[in-house]
């Protein structure tokens, strides 16, 4: 079972605070989103494999990389769309799937709503997409799907992880790689992560209530 990674770096120290603070509205929510994003999602592809690549600059001939492993980004919906923007920064012809995945307020167990994912092989590298990491109830879920159709190695990115969600993904997925921006306290008796920042989708997407 691998330990979680948990990226340290004074840009996410910032932006975190940011988006857990409540008084933070949509559009900064959004931009320190991205910001913390592309860092963990820095974290999270640098154990990709590259090869060697020949190529001409303006004063000369040099041998460069490029990616060897072949990359498919998995946003869990709705609230993984807010990485897949920074992924598609970061890796700009990545395929992408869908899992759409909705968790009941009163039960806190997924139920699917939508489900498009790309042929995967065996030597594709999976980017999983979460924000938050709760109770673990959507990311067990995805991995599951994901490797009911031929998924290898699989990487989870999330900014917000909770020690339960985290336990049961790894209890469950011990071949997993989770990669956050945090491991926060605990769960609430909503499931909710504390302290947390509350509902990530809402305050990405502007319908909180």
């Amino acid at each position: 079972m691998t330990e979680p990674t948990v990226v340290c770096h004074p840009l996410i120290a910032h932006s975190l605070t940011v988006l857990r603070d409540r008084e933070t509205q949509t559009p900064t929510f959004r931009q320190h989103a991205a910001i913390v994003s592309k860092i963990v999602l820095v974290e999270a592809t640098r154990l990709l494999a590259v090869k060697e690549h020949v190529i001409n600059t303006p004063l000369a001939t040099m041998t460069g990389s490029r990616l060897r492993d072949r990359i498919v980004a998995v946003p869990v919906l709705r609230a993984g769309l807010a990485m897949l923007f920074a992924a598609q920064d970061l890796l700009l012809d990545v395929p992408v799937g869908f899992i759409g995945l909705e968790r009941d307020e009163h039960t806190a167990v997924p139920r699917s709503y939508y489900e498009k994912i790309p042929r995967l092989e065996v030597d594709h590298q999976v980017l999983v997409l979460d924000p938050m990491l709760a109770t673990g109830g959507s990311l067990d879920d995805s991995l599951n799907r994901l490797k009911d159709r031929g998924a290898g190695p699989l990487t989870l990115a999330c900014l917000v992880a909770a020690p339960e969600g985290i336990e049961r993904v790894l209890d469950r997925h011990p071949d997993a790689r989770i990669v956050t921006a945090a491991i926060d306290e605990k769960l609430d008796e909503n499931k909710f992560i504390v302290p947390g920042l509350g509902d990530f989708g809402d305050r990405y997407f502007g319908t909180e209530e």
